[in-house]
């Protein structure tokens, strides 16, 4: 399957919901099928906190497939063969699209002078980019996790834009323990001596701070089922305890794994950036305060799956949208799933989920 890699400048300054705009942005993206004569085949996939485009081709950092490789290509539930697959990295992130490490006017790094922004911000930039395309609706828009809350997000704000609209292991809104635990992985950034008030390119990053940060969230990604039966109380490549602190346990030695690998291919910074925008994001806060008013009038119809064994995002959370859906009178399926790996489960194979995403997706 072929991929095309593109960059994008969007043709005017952005708008933003904290005020003023964000001039030359940049929407790094990439594509797989062909989009056909009328322009109706095309689904937006939105990425989570750590994705990025790369969805169905060879990450360029690490080497390691696309981050949904099961999921979208000839013949998989998101098939090439029929759909033209838009997968865009948000703005704030690192991988191509304007972000804290992208040259500001004066020719240095944002860093910390680039605005904070919301999710409403980054679909702002999906939909300038899907305009630039000549792309007036999707056929579908597809996200798991934070990118659920761009999917919703589109459907609230740009109701003409989607016509079926794909929710998995998301939210209308953070809870205060989703922000708690990005409070923590942003005071272990910010904590650790190399992030220098976010002025750290051209040298050396804060890397342990980040490590720690991703340790801290990969926690809340898998289920207790899932590290007990993984993991237990296995020691790491030893007899005996060790009465130190080396990493004693497995699952010890996997948590230090995961966080160095992904200070290879992330920015502190962006980090900071795009947990604050899960953060301020709250959809009934953002239409008067009531749910089922984001939805109203809307024509499209509405998936949302949910994990039964996700406790960041659970099934309650995907049922509090369901029923402001049902208020707006909005065309709405839903179905929790049973998966024993927490809140990755979107992540990793789950036939069932499979055959959910074919059959909506028509």
């Amino acid at each position: 399957m072929n991929a095309r890699s593109e960059t994008l400048v969007l043709p005017a300054p952005l708008p933003l919901d904290g005020g003023g705009e964000l001039a030359r942005v940049e929407v790094a993206y990439e594509t797989y099928g062909a989009l056909n004569e009328d322009r109706s085949n095309a689904i937006l996939l939105c990425h989570a906190l750590t994705g990025d485009q790369y969805v169905a081709s060879p990450h360029p950092i690490t080497g390691k497939p696309g981050w949904w490789e099961r999921m979208v290509g000839p013949g998989k539930p998101i098939d090439t063969d029929r759909f033209h697959v838009i997968c865009a990295n948000v703005i704030g992130s690192c991988m191509g699209s304007t972000g804290p490490a992208s040259e500001a006017s004066d020719g240095r790094p944002y860093a910390m002078r680039f605005p904070v922004i919301t999710i409403r911000d980054m679909v702002r930039a999906h939909v300038g980019l899907l305009d630039a395309l000549g792309i007036e609706q999707l056929h579908a828009v597809v996200g798991g996790s934070m990118g659920g809350m761009q999917a919703l997000s589109l459907a609230a704000n740009w109701p003409e834009r989607a016509s079926r609209v794909l929710v998995i292991a998301s939210t209308s809104r953070h809870s205060a323990q989703n922000i708690a635990f990005h409070e923590l992985g942003r005071q272990a950034v910010m904590a650790d001596p190399r992030w220098n008030q976010g002025d750290y390119y051209g040298g050396e990053a804060p890397d342990s701070g980040l490590a720690v940060a991703r340790m801290a969230a990969h926690i809340t990604y898998l289920s207790e089922e899932a590290l007990t039966g993984k993991f237990g109380r296995n020691l790491q490549d030893r007899d005996a305890k060790s009465f130190g602190f080396d990493a004693d346990f497995q699952v010890e030695s996997y948590l230090r794994y995961q966080g160095s690998g992904f200070t290879q291919r992330f920015d502190a910074n962006s980090y900071l950036y795009i947990t604050r925008a899960m953060d301020y994001f709250d959809l009934a806060e953002e239409h008067g305060g009531k749910l089922a008013d984001a939805f109203a009038g809307t024509s499209a119809r509405f998936c949302l799956v949910s994990f039964d064994s996700d406790w960041l995002y659970p099934t309650a959370e995907s049922r509090h949208v369901v029923h402001a859906l049902n208020a707006a009178g909005a065309a709405v399926s839903f179905v929790e799933l049973s998966a024993p790996h927490g809140h990755d489960s979107f992540l990793l194979d789950v036939p069932a989920l499979d055959r959910v995403i074919g059959g909506f997706l028509g």
